[in-house]
């Protein structure tokens, strides 16, 4: 225990790529963080990274001493918020990760709402499309759409996540609606890229019948970021796929327009995903309950605003 702060440093400094974003994380200098890891390293009596003026980069042992030490440090951290547990208490921080549009749109104004009932929390939000943060850092919960494959990580059901197919007014004052899917052909489409390639295979049903549409990706526009699609779609750049979640505010302000409501585009329900083996502390047990509900109150008012057939509760 004597040198518990060098081997937060340590699995820090592992998980963010450097020693000086770790020390900063920590509040160290630079001179001090690496004092304190070449003590670490003279206690062990062997070297855990290979530097360079670049990266750290692991070595064998660093390797196996991280896996040691991120086990050691969670049930630490796991027993501290048992006892606070033991105690109902709601404090602390609770690091969240949530996809941008939905971060920024909806779940910043409901973080106020729970520090109204509970002030002692405070949180830590990362908005990014990625899984990988919550895998490999310290979070505590992430808002995804879908289930991921990770089988380290529990799925809770937040909500339906109806996406529609939507453009700006002044975009249909210029080019009209689209009459159906295939119809698409005729306008300009926005296209979102993720990490297994552009999504511009859109698939529509409306009852039994089934319409694909391809969206040329030479004449569409592209990004990665469901933000900036978003942005393009209110400038009037084109027709875009979003979920419900992520325009709902454009939608009440007659920002964007719902297009073909009658035809419906495949869901990705929302979930909560955390970690299997951790804890959960109080107050990230109290906010997904807080969430669960405050998604449950929103989701029939937002899908009477699209027109969408009432979907079945999550569970």
């Amino acid at each position: 225990m004597d040198n518990l702060g060098d081997i937060r440093l340590f699995v820090e400094a592992a998980q963010l790529g450097g020693l000086s974003a770790a020390g900063r994380k920590l509040g160290l200098t630079p001179a001090a963080a690496s004092a304190r890891l070449a003590k670490l390293e003279a206690q062990l009596k062997a070297r855990l990274f290979e530097r360079t003026t670049r990266q750290l980069r692991l070595t064998d042992e660093g390797r196996l001493y991280l896996s040691c030490c991120q086990q050691a440090l969670q049930a630490l951290d796991d027993a501290e918020a048992a006892l606070q547990a033991g105690q109902n208490v709601v404090r602390g921080k609770v690091r969240i990760s949530a996809t941008s549009d939905f971060g920024r749109n909806l779940l910043m104004h409901w973080l106020d709402e729970f520090n109204e009932l509970y002030p002692e929390v405070t949180f830590a939000l990362t908005l990014s499309d990625s899984l990988s943060n919550l895998v490999q850092e310290d979070i505590d919960l992430a808002i995804r759409f879908g289930v991921p494959r990770d089988s380290s990580l529990v799925a809770r059901p937040l909500a339906p996540n109806p996406r529609v197919l939507c453009a700006s007014p002044e975009y249909v004052a210029r080019h009209g609606e689209p009459k159906d899917p295939l119809d698409l052909a005729r306008f300009d489409c926005i296209v979102l890229v993720t990490a297994s390639g552009p999504v511009n295979e859109w698939r529509f049903t409306r009852g039994d019948e089934v319409q694909h549409y391809t969206v040329p990706l030479d004449t569409s526009r592209e990004t990665n970021d469901g933000a900036i699609a978003r942005e393009w779609a209110l400038r009037g750049y084109g027709i875009v796929i979003k979920s419900m979640w992520d325009v709902e505010a454009d939608l009440r302000a007659d920002g964007l327009r719902v297009l073909l409501p009658e035809w419906h585009y495949p869901d990705a329900p929302l979930h909560a995903l955390y970690h299997r083996n951790r804890f959960m502390a109080p107050r990230v047990r109290v906010l997904l309950d807080f969430l669960s509900e405050r998604f449950a109150q929103v989701t029939t008012e937002l899908e009477a605003l699209l027109g969408v057939p009432a979907s079945k509760p999550a569970r």
